[in-house]
C-alpha cells in the first residue's frame, strides 16, 4: 500500500504529495462500514490536518460503476472528473460526464457514478458542510506586504 508523502509542514500549513495520478491504484483502504478493501482511493483530511473539508482522490475501473448509491447527512460533495468519461446520476436523473466535469450534490441527493470508458476514471471529491461557506474569493482575504524568499 502506498503512503502519502509529506512535503512540508508548519503552524499554518501541511503539504503532501500523492504522486502521479496514474499511481492512484497503489493506494488502498478498508471501508469503515463493510470492511472491504477499496483500491484506488485515498482520503486527505488526516494527512493534511484539514478542519473544514474532506478531499478524496478516487478511481473507477473501465466499464464499471461505484457499487452503491448514497446520500450524506450534513456534507455536500463536489465531484471533479480528472480523467475518463461516463455518467453521473442524482435522484434518478442521469447525465454525461467527462474530464473537466464538476458536479455539486446536496447532502440529500441520491448519487452514483459510472465509468463508460476503456480506461480507469480518476476523480476528486471535496466534502464540506452544506451552507458553511460564509465568505469566498476576494471577500475572504486581503493583500499583505510580504517579502518572498524563493530558492
Amino acid at each position: 500500500m502506498k503512503e502519502i508523502a509529506k512535503l512540508a509542514e508548519d503552524v499554518n500549513y501541511t503539504a503532501v504529495n500523492l504522486g502521479n495520478l496514474d499511481e492512484l491504484m497503489e493506494y488502498s483502504l478498508i471501508h469503515k462500514v463493510n470492511k472491504q478493501k477499496i483500491e484506488g482511493k485515498v482520503f486527505l483530511k488526516e494527512a493534511t490536518k484539514s478542519t473544514g473539508t474532506e478531499i478524496s482522490f478516487n478511481s473507477l475501473a473501465p466499464k464499471s460503476e461505484q457499487p452503491y448509491f448514497h446520500i450524506n447527512y450534513k456534507n455536500e460533495e463536489t465531484y471533479i472528473i480528472l480523467k475518463g468519461f461516463g455518467f453521473f446520476q442524482v435522484d434518478g436523473k442521469v447525465f454525461d460526464i467527462k474530464e473537466g466535469s464538476v458536479i455539486r450534490v446536496a447532502p440529500e441527493g441520491v448519487r452514483g457514478i459510472r465509468n463508460s470508458s476503456d480506461d480507469t476514471m480518476i476523480y476528486m471529491v471535496i466534502q464540506a458542510k452544506e451552507n458553511s461557506l460564509e465568505e469566498y474569493t476576494t471577500d475572504d482575504g486581503e493583500r499583505v506586504t510580504f517579502d518572498p524568499k524563493w530558492k
